[in-house]
């Protein structure tokens, strides 16, 4: 399929088929107000769509088969906001007080997650950005509103390091190496930057660095540069139509594509099938897992698409969905920590960041949502807004993913000192306190 055939099909989709939501329920029935920031238009719909589709589709199975959390029903509604970071504080601005106000938002955007730290902490909403956004955000005590759970942006980094370190035999056998960091020119793309520069001369690699205008469609000149530079390694941060047309374009220049890593946004199906061949042993990082061989996502088929509803039955399973119903299973965690601790059905946004800072994935949580093995195994803390996560390396084969490495864990030693430095940095800078964890 052609690049441009697959984003124009993504484009249909999303013009003729309406924003899926769930009802409202009458006014005196208890509820939880979920509202979500979606892009299911624009240069980013390939990736946008089906993360939309797992968000609606987990909370309408939640409501259809428990009949919501804990006794009270799940409002969701779509705000259309096309990756643009103005519309997506619009979307923020117009929705946070309806139907009692929102709970918890996820804006699947760096760009919109730096315009809304500041916002949700002043109208104390938190902001759940699972393994995206602020990389500083992971110090709780700096944002006590901002949740960049599973693993930041420098964590992963790391892991993709390590990775590359140990096909080569150590770290210490990266000495000499050349790394080209191929990263989408927003903010996005950037916050990759602070922690290349610091491995590069910790571990003493060349790091050469490609940035790719927004949206990412023409990369032939960018390909010609890398080509010459001669890397030993590429990693993407790339989305939407960035990869694909990365993938093909590494391909025309013939480098081994099993040397070419993308990070976790940079490795999904919309990636993969419209490179089509040129695909076939790519690699990328991921938190969580393909398929739908998990009880969650057997009670989305059931509850949802066995009853005619859903908006894309097409998307069940693959690794875009499956992570944003990982995130949605977090909330519905965090939402029974909350109605447990303050014995309310109708949690507040308050509580919920209670139930967020209290969230404690082990195997046995997981199990009863429906989803051990789907995403990872985290424990919160008002300190810790991250949990202790890591990444796997997946590989194309071309028709599926499968995973390649073990559990990398992140090099902490680099990743929380910087951290705490530019969290720092950010109370200077706007004048406020960090809060008490004690």
């Amino acid at each position: 399929m052609s690049l441009r055939k697959f984003v124009l099909g993504a484009l249909g989709v999303a013009v003729l088929a309406a924003p899926f939501a769930v009802s409202a329920p009458a006014l005196a029935e208890e509820s939880l107000y979920l509202p979500k920031l979606v892009y299911r238009t624009g240069p980013f719909a390939p990736g946008g769509i089906p993360t939309a589709n797992g968000a609606v589709d987990y909370w309408a199975m939640i409501n259809e088969r428990d009949g919501g959390v804990g006794g009270a029903k799940v409002i969701v509604e779509e705000c259309e906001f096309g990756y643009n970071t103005d519309r997506g504080v619009e979307c923020y601005e117009r929705t946070k007080k309806k139907h009692g106000g929102a709970l918890v938002y996820q804006p699947y955007s760096t760009g919109v997650t730096y315009a809304l730290a500041d916002r949700t902490r002043k109208d104390k909403i938190p902001l759940l950005t699972m393994g995206y956004g602020r990389s500083d955000a992971g110090i709780g005590s700096a944002f006590p509103y901002v949740f960049p759970m599973a693993l930041n942006y420098w964590g992963q980094s790391t892991g993709i390091m390590k990775y590359m370190a140990s096909q080569e035999g150590g770290i210490e056998k990266m000495k000499g190496k050349t790394i080209a960091l191929v990263y989408l020119d927003i903010a996005y793309g950037k916050e990759s930057l602070p922690i290349f520069r610091t491995m590069s001369e910790k571990f003493d690699f060349k790091l050469k660095e490609y940035p790719v205008t927004f949206p990412g469609i023409e990369q032939k000149a960018t390909w010609l540069q890398i080509r010459r530079a001669k890397p030993d390694y590429i990693v993407m941060w790339g989305w939407g139509v960035m990869n694909q047309s990365a993938i093909k374009e590494a391909a025309n220049i013939r480098f081994p594509i099993d040397h070419f890593i993308g990070n976790w946004w940079s490795g999904a199906e919309q990636d993969t099938v419209p490179a089509g061949k040129a695909a076939i042993g790519y690699k990328s990082a991921t938190f969580s897992a393909a398929g739908t061989d998990f009880p969650v996502i057997q009670d989305i088929l059931t509850h949802v698409y066995g009853k005619g509803k859903g908006k894309g039955k097409e998307n069940v399973g693959q690794v875009l969905y499956n992570r944003a119903v990982v995130t949605q299973v977090f909330i519905h965690h965090a939402i029974l920590n909350a109605q447990k601790e303050f014995g309310v059905k109708s949690v507040s946004s308050e509580q919920l960041r209670w139930g967020l800072e209290n969230v404690n994935m082990t195997d046995a949580t997981a199990a009863s949502l429906g989803m051990k093995g789907l995403g990872p195994n985290l424990k919160i803390s008002c300190n810790d807004h991250i949990g202790g996560g890591g990444v796997f390396i997946q590989q194309w084969d071309g028709k599926k993913w499968n995973i390649v490495s073990e559990y990398i864990k992140p090099m902490n030693d680099l990743v929380i000192p910087a951290m705490e430095k530019s969290a720092a940095k950010y109370l200077k800078e706007k004048g406020v306190s960090a809060v008490s964890c004690s």
